[in-house]
């Protein structure tokens, strides 16, 4: 781990608990957003790429019980 981010572990692990929960709570909300628009993405190029539900099911259980 660089230096950069073993300063900013330490400086997170000095503040009061009521701003490393509200720090916590930025970036579950962060993390969150960006989970969402990779999800919208993937969503979006399987619609360009016709895989539908049905595809991606069938794909799964052919994997899970080699068919």
């Amino acid at each position: 781990m660089s230096e950069a981010v073993l300063d900013i572990l330490h400086r997170i692990q000095e503040l009061p608990e009521h701003d490393r929960m509200l720090l916590q709570e930025h970036l579950a909300r962060e993390a969150e957003a960006e989970w969402r628009r990779e999800a919208d993405e993937a969503r979006r190029i399987a619609r360009e790429k016709g895989i539908d539900q049905a595809a991606i099911d069938q794909a799964v259980e052919a994997v899970r019980y080699r068919r």
